[in-house]
C-alpha cells in the first residue's frame, strides 16, 4: 500500500469510527427525514457530496501534508458543541428534535473536517471545500431560525399576493394574513410559507452555481435570485387559490391545487430560475471571450 493510499484508508477508518459513535443521532436524523416533508431532501445531501468528491477526485494533491494545528480548530469547535449540549441537558434543557439533531450533525461535520485536516491536510480540504460545506444541509434548521424564516415567508408571500389581487382588480380587504374576497375569506397559514420549496430551490441554486458558473459574483446573484422567485411562486399560489374560490366556488379551497399543488408551482418557479442561470452563463462566456480578445497579441505589422 502506497503512503497516499494508507492515509486515505486512515481517514476513512476514522470517519467510519465517527459514524459509529454518532449512530444514534444519525438514526434519529434518518427517521425524521423520512417522516417530515420539510426534511425529505436530507438523505440526498451526503449522496450529492460524495458524488461531487468522486467526480473531482483528480483534484487530490499528489502528496498529503497533514495540518494538525489547523485541525484543532474544527476539533475543538465540534467538542465544544457536544460539551455545551451535554451541560445544557444536565441543567434541564429539553431541546426540540431539530435543535438536538442540528447540534449533533454540525458537531459530526466539524469532527470529519478535523479528521481530513489531521490526516490529509489543508490542500485536500480546500480542494473539496464545497462538498464538505454542502454537508451542512444535512443538519435540520434550529427551531427558532425555522420559525423566523417561516414567518418571514408567510408575511412576504401575503404581501406579494396582495399586490397581485390589486393588479387584477379583484375586490379584497386584507386584515393581516387574512384576505376577505367576494364570497369567501382565505388565510395565509404557516403551511403557505413554502419553506420546503424555498430551501430546496436554495440548495439547487448553490449546486447550479458551483457546477455551471465560474465567478463568485454570478454565483451570488443566482443564490440571491432564490428569494424573489420563491415569493413570486408563493404569491401566485395564494392568488390562484383565491381566484378559484371567487370565480368557481369556496369548495376550491379543498381542491388538488391547494392540497397537493405545491410541486406544480415549484416546477413553475424553476422556469425563470433556469432562464436566469442561462443568462448568467452567457454573460460569463461573453466576459471570458472579451478578455481573451483583449489579451490576444496584435497581428498587425509593425510600422
Amino acid at each position: 500500500m502506497t503512503p497516499k493510499s494508507f492515509r486515505l484508508a486512515k481517514m476513512v477508518a476514522v470517519a467510519v469510527a465517527l459514524a459509529v459513535l454518532f449512530a444514534r443521532p444519525i438514526g434519529d436524523l434518518a427517521r425524521v427525514s423520512l417522516a417530515s416533508d420539510l426534511y425529505s431532501y436530507i438523505p440526498l445531501i451526503p449522496l450529492i457530496s460524495g458524488f461531487l468528491i468522486w467526480t473531482n477526485r483528480r483534484a487530490l494533491p499528489s502528496v498529503f501534508v497533514p495540518a494538525p494545528r489547523l485541525a484543532l480548530i474544527p476539533l475543538l469547535a465540534g467538542l465544544l458543541l457536544l460539551a455545551s449540549y451535554g451541560a445544557a441537558r444536565k441543567m434541564g434543557w429539553r431541546p426540540d428534535v431539530s435543535d438536538y439533531l442540528a447540534l449533533m450533525i454540525v458537531s459530526l461535520i466539524l469532527l470529519l473536517a478535523a479528521d481530513c485536516l489531521f490526516v490529509l491536510g489543508k490542500a485536500t480540504l480546500r480542494a473539496f471545500a464545497f462538498p464538505a460545506a454542502f454537508l451542512l444541509f444535512a443538519a435540520p434548521i434550529p427551531s427558532h431560525l425555522h420559525d423566523w424564516i417561516e414567518q418571514f415567508l408567510q408575511h412576504a408571500s401575503a404581501d406579494v399576493s396582495d399586490l397581485m389581487f390589486w393588479l387584477s382588480g379583484t375586490p379584497v380587504l386584507r386584515e393581516g394574513l387574512v384576505f376577505h374576497l367576494p364570497g369567501y375569506s382565505i388565510e395565509v397559514a404557516p403551511e403557505c410559507s413554502g419553506i420546503h420549496s424555498t430551501l430546496v430551490l436554495f440548495i439547487i441554486a448553490l449546486l447550479a452555481g458551483h457546477l455551471f458558473l465560474r465567478t463568485a459574483s454570478r454565483r451570488t446573484l443566482l443564490v440571491l435570485a432564490v428569494m424573489p422567485v420563491a415569493l413570486l411562486r408563493n404569491g401566485l399560489r395564494i392568488f390562484t387559490i383565491g381566484q378559484l374560490c371567487v370565480h368557481i366556488g369556496p369548495e376550491m379551497i379543498n381542491s388538488y391545487i391547494h392540497r397537493q399543488g405545491g410541486p406544480i408551482f415549484f416546477v413553475l418557479s424553476l422556469v425563470p430560475f433556469y432562464f436566469f442561470l442561462a443568462f448568467l452563463q452567457k454573460s460569463e462566456a461573453r466576459q471570458v471571450g472579451h478578455g481573451r480578445m483583449q489579451g490576444a497579441p496584435s497581428t498587425e505589422p509593425a510600422a
